[in-house]
């Protein structure tokens, strides 16, 4: 059986996450881990409201926008890694998702 962790790295400050990015890819070239990535998916642009009171009146100010920023990496094989990796301290403006899938070798 060969684990496949799967991560997902989002954050509003893009160089604060290509850093943790970076940083995690050196580690695991340096440990040997087959590693696929980081991919970049398009930045995603929200709009948010806001109101210029709590009643639901017509007082408005412009809307707050912002921009989200993605990466995605897989580890595959290294489950010690992986784990090492969940454990690990990340930037609290950077938002890190986690997924570990267990696959069997095709014929088995």
């Amino acid at each position: 059986m060969t684990f496949v962790t799967k991560l997902w790295f989002r954050s509003g400050d893009q160089p604060a996450l290509d850093e943790v990015v970076d940083d995690l890819k050196r580690l695991l070239e340096r440990k040997g881990v087959e590693c696929k990535g980081p991919h970049s998916d398009p930045p995603t642009g929200y709009t948010v409201p806001q109101h210029s009171d709590l009643a639901a009146g017509d007082g408005q100010y412009d809307a707050w926008r912002y921009t989200v920023y993605s990466r995605r990496m897989e580890i595959h094989g290294s489950d010690r890694i992986a784990r090492e990796v969940g454990l690990m301290e990340f930037p609290e403006s950077v938002r890190i998702e986690i997924e570990v899938e267990q696959r069997t070798p095709i014929g088995s």
